[in-house]
């Protein structure tokens, strides 16, 4: 925001320096970019930060230093010479869209003369960096400039019927901008249009064929309050930028648009003569209700560690026009219509506080740091990524909300149950995760569209689970979820070496079970606890990621569980002394058989010399008969006393191989 201090004057008597006004301007939190010096003038660039949107005109920085040095702000005085006839006459407004359009306002004027803007006016536009155009255009510049609300003149005549609509594009419709551009405008994008078709892209800018120019005789006048979000997302959509569109998506005064209107016609009659048409078309669907803020003296002072005495508290407030009214240790202030990012205690406070001055806060010469031990979430999660890690896992951070397709694949409940936002910037990602594995599989798919593989990717972050409870809020748990491109059994023993490295001890076993996202799915039990779940990716989700030759595997785990499994204490084992011994052996069993039996018919009553069971890998073919299969595994023994002879190994697989034939059916493969 580029502020001339000539201009500045017209609304308040400072009688400083550009430097002077400048630190005053970036102590109350509108930082100075740059100072101009002109022959007897000078021009302060200000950075106006986005919540300020009521800084971008002239009067919205008077009010500041007004407020930062006692002074009074004036403001510029409003007189219409208004004919006879009623603006009812000409124009009619409509609002298709009261979401995204909260007031609009029309003035008419007759009897313009378009030309060359007078000088006063073309030199103050220019040394801020505006081109003059002509008068009418020129003093809608200043208006802006001044007031901060961006106004928009039309060609009556070029308006079919005099007819405002402001609705939503049709897709297909097109519209050529002031700059010349060619705008294809979709459905979702906000426009000003008569009963013939586009003639604006609201608050972005207006058409070519309805702008002011040496033909133009009478000027529709519009002033209004468009939605900040529609007016950024069209304003991109359309690479099409300008003032009016910075100044809407930092939010106008909505309370002061008849008043800027009023401004801008009384500018427009000064450069261009004319005649303003009696009353105006003021189309005001939902008016919103000030905003009431309680302060606590008590509270103030404990934020700020300092006393603000009471009066300069109540002055500060006042002169910020927040109308305060005190009740014991309570302010109860009103908070303008400009001021829409005041909305909570800590916003007054820091209201004070910048006024008041940052620089009577104490501080302290010396920073005192108290170290503290890493908690034990932090350590466990500092675990499980090195150890991923080192299985070739890279870690990635994702949004935490997902879209309607992709929380129905993965939610055991209707998507419904999810806790969404209401903001429309997220109109169709705007669900709270309860299952971090969509997120997963789409950065897989990314991956893979880079052939960036193979691809084994994690994510340890917060889901929300529903409840029970009828309008209850959802149970916020960590979880930790695992993807990779590879098959089930490497997963598998991900799963179980990393829950190996969390507690020796731990015994893990994977129970098949039906889950909604999976083909073949199974429950992740840690001594006797279900802790997560694993599967591979069923049908249904491969088309939704478009997984055309890739069957992803993935695991869900609850992190607390994980939690509750560390603290256990640490045994450790000599290195063995003794060599041991492996045998192979290819087991014929029932098709409906799973390792977990197995595992279950080997341990039972086995030897204490049976060390460790491998899965080496499942045979189906020639010489085995349909609805069987064939299951090799590896057995090591190994005895800590002595060497083991072979003979004495026979013997005990002999007897596992009985046991297995007895509990599971199993028959010994031989060739």
């Amino acid at each position: 925001m580029k502020v001339l201090l000539s201009w500045l004057s017209d609304y308040i008597e400072i009688g400083r320096s550009a430097e002077e006004i400048a630190e005053i301007l970036s102590d109350l939190g509108l930082p100075c970019e740059g100072i101009k010096h002109l022959d007897s003038d000078a021009i302060i660039d200000v950075e106006v930060t986005s919540n300020r949107g009521d800084c971008l005109g002239l009067v919205g920085i008077g009010r500041e230093l007004a407020a930062a040095t006692g002074k009074e702000l004036k403001m510029p005085a409003v007189e219409l010479d208004e004919s006879s006839k009623d603006v009812a006459e000409f124009a009619s407004v409509e609002i298709a869209e009261p979401d995204l359009c909260g007031r609009y306002t029309a003035r008419i004027i007759e009897v313009v003369k378009v030309g060359p803007s007078p000088d006063w006016l073309k030199k103050r536009l220019e040394a801020v960096g505006m081109r003059s155009v002509n008068n009418v255009v020129d003093a809608t510049n200043y208006a802006m400039m001044e007031t901060g609300q961006p106004p928009h003149a039309f060609d009556y005549d070029k308006i079919a019927e005099g007819k405002i609509i402001v609705r939503k594009a049709i897709a297909g419709e097109t519209i050529v901008s002031i700059d010349g551009s060619k705008c294809e405008l979709a459905s979702d994008m906000l426009i000003i249009a008569d009963g013939e078709g586009p003639v604006a892209i609201a608050g972005v800018m207006g058409g070519l064929d309805t702008e002011v120019s040496e033909t133009t005789t009478t000027v529709l006048l519009e002033d209004a309050h468009f939605e900040p979000v529609s007016v950024r997302t069209t304003s991109r959509k359309l690479a099409l930028p300008s003032e009016s569109s910075f100044r809407f998506e930092r939010m106008v005064d909505i309370e002061a648009i008849d008043w800027a209107s009023k401004r801008t016609a009384a500018l427009i009659t000064q450069a261009a003569g004319g005649k303003v048409a009696r009353g105006v078309v003021d189309i005001y669907p939902k008016k919103p209700t000030q905003r009431e803020v309680v302060l606590r003296l008590s509270r103030l002072s404990k934020l700020l560690g300092v006393e603000v005495p009471y009066a300069e508290v109540v002055r500060i407030l006042s002169a910020l026009s927040f109308g305060p009214r005190h009740k014991d240790d309570l302010i109860v202030c009103t908070v303008p219509s400009w001021r829409s990012d005041v909305y909570r205690e800590a916003d007054l406070i820091e209201e004070v506080a910048r006024v008041y001055g940052y620089n009577k806060i104490p501080t302290e010469r010396k920073i005192r740091i108290e170290v503290v031990p890493v908690d034990a979430r932090q350590k466990l999660s500092e675990s499980i990524g090195t150890y991923l890690n080192g299985c070739g896992f890279y870690e990635t951070v994702n949004v935490g909300f997902v879209d309607n397709s992709v929380a129905e694949l993965f939610a055991q409940a209707d998507a419904k149950g999810h806790l969404a936002v209401k903001d429309i910037s997220r109109k169709s990602t705007n669900l709270l995760r309860q299952s971090l594995l969509g997120s997963l599989l789409g950065v897989l798919k990314t991956n893979l569209n880079a052939k960036n593989t193979p691809c084994r990717i994690f994510e340890i972050a917060d889901t929300f689970v529903p409840t029970d409870r009828n309008g209850g809020l959802p149970i916020e748990k960590a979880k930790l979820a695992i993807v990779c491109d590879s098959d089930f059994r490497d997963l598998r023993g991900v799963v179980t070496g990393l829950i190996k490295s969390i507690d020796r001890d731990a015994e893990t076993v994977f129970i098949p079970a039906e889950m909604v996202w999976a083909q073949t799915g199974a429950e992740i039990v840690v001594d006797g606890k279900t802790i997560g779940t694993a599967g591979i990716v069923g049908r249904v989700v491969k088309e939704k990621f478009d997984f055309k030759d890739l069957s992803p595997v993935g695991a869900e785990l609850d992190f607390e569980r994980l939690l509750a499994l560390q603290g256990g204490a640490v045994k450790v084992k000599p290195i063995p002394r003794f060599p041991a011994i492996e045998r192979d052996l290819s087991l014929i069993v029932d098709e409906r058989v799973a390792w977990a039996d197995i595992v279950r018919g080997v341990n039972k009553k086995t030897c204490s010399e049976l060390e460790d069971i491998r899965f080496v890998g499942i045979y189906r073919g020639e010489g085995i008969a349909s609805g069987q299969k064939s299951v090799t595994l590896t057995l090591t023994f190994r005895d800590q006393d002595g060497t083991l002879t072979h003979e004495m190994v026979d013997r005990f697989e002999a007897d596992i191989v009985k046991r297995l034939t007895k509990s599971i059916g199993a028959e010994l493969r031989t060739l």
